[in-house]
């Protein structure tokens, strides 16, 4: 089976926890054993190591330079540097990815950076709270009326999550990809969601 490649899209200091779910789903598939699908590739910058928040070095598969044409989705992972001038160099990526309906799913952070940049005004979406969301994406965010006071929404093929529901980040992105039957990716949230507990009551 051909997978498609799915690109994490890491800046320095990038927070470990908020692509963790997603990355070890699609890798090793929603439910052991079950068909994988895709396979996970990571992209920033440069070919530089980078350092996650929690200190993970990470080596980057792609640059800016040399992102294959042919992938399933950008993820694009929460960190303090969506805000610095440099993390302009993504934009021209994000914005051919919507522009060829390929799947864009950001977090945390990074849903600011979509919000600073234009790309949530119309459709509805979520982020760090609405608050957080206009006091730094500025004043080409003029998409109030379709935030969404939610963990995670779906939306024309994007996909926005605050920092603190990576779980339910990686849900929206398995439905969207269909990784597997509805069922399992449930059973898989619910897992992650609740640790051992079978008890659905």
């Amino acid at each position: 089976m051909n997978k498609k490649e799915v690109i994490f899209v890491l800046l320095n200091g990038f927070a470990d926890w908020e692509g963790a779910y997603i990355s070890t789903c699609l890798n090793t598939g929603v439910k052991p054993g079950n068909p994988i699908k895709y396979t996970v590739k990571t992209l920033s910058l440069s070919k530089e190591p980078i350092n996650s928040i929690g200190g993970f070095k990470l080596l980057p598969d792609y640059s800016i330079e040399d992102i294959p044409e042919d992938y399933a989705a950008l993820i694009l992972i929460g960190g303090m540097n969506w805000f610095n001038p440099e993390s302009l160099k993504i934009l021209p990526l994000v914005e051919k990815a919507i522009s060829r309906n390929r799947l864009v799913a950001a977090i945390c952070n990074a849903s600011v950076f979509l919000g600073m940049n234009g790309l949530l005004n119309q459709v509805k979406h979520t982020s760090n709270t609405l608050e957080y969301l206009k006091q730094y994406a500025g004043d080409l965010y003029t998409g109030e009326g379709n935030y969404q006071n939610k963990q995670a929404v779906t939306d024309c093929n994007i996909i926005t999550a605050s920092g603190t529901s990576p779980i339910e980040f990686c849900r929206e992105i398995l439905y969207a990809l269909e990784a597997d039957t509805p069922e399992t990716i449930e059973e898989s949230y619910f897992y992650y969601k609740n640790g051992f507990v079978t008890n659905k009551e």
